[in-house]
């Protein structure tokens, strides 16, 4: 998706959902940081673990390298904080989801990660379960384009 598309997308939905555009989410810690328009919702909604357990059914991944493809899928508009993605992945272990393994056991540098029996089971509930929810998104984020732009083709938007 185009910046010139994407920016006017979030600042639609920022305002349709009460937040201004552009501004910093305080956290309850009491600092600020940039935040995603949807990251709340699709943290309440199992979308991280089940795009952590879809990208690592592929091929192993460390927890950089999967905070980085859940960005380049999204094309930026979700961002996962490592202080988000880290406990997740260390919960997922816990529960047995996943199993993680260092790349140099002696000098602990990468965990890569990789799904387990469980874990796919996990993965295929949750694919049933979120379907609804990204739907709903998409309707939502259609809805929203539709009142920002109306009949506006995209061509339009380019030219």
């Amino acid at each position: 998706m185009p910046d010139e598309v994407r920016e006017p997308l979030k600042k639609a939905v920022a305002e349709a959902t009460g937040r201004a555009a552009g501004k910093d989410r305080e956290s309850k810690r009491g600092g600020g940081r940039p935040s995603d328009v949807f990251g709340g919702e699709l943290r309440r909604r199992d979308l991280f673990p089940m795009l952590v357990l879809h990208l690592i059914r592929n091929e192993p991944s460390y927890g950089n390298q999967l905070i980085e493809s859940i960005e380049d899928m999204t094309q930026g508009l979700v961002s996962v904080n490592p202080n988000t993605m880290y406990p997740l992945l260390r919960s997922m272990e816990e529960q047995g989801l996943i199993v993680g393994s260092w790349e140099h056991p002696d000098r602990r540098t990468r965990r890569f990660y990789s799904i387990t029996s469980s874990g796919e089971d996990e993965y295929a509930r949750l694919l049933k379960e979120i379907k609804p929810f990204l739907d709903s998104a998409i309707r939502s984020i259609g809805l929203i384009r539709s009142e920002v732009y109306g009949a506006v083709s995209d061509r339009d938007l380019d030219g």
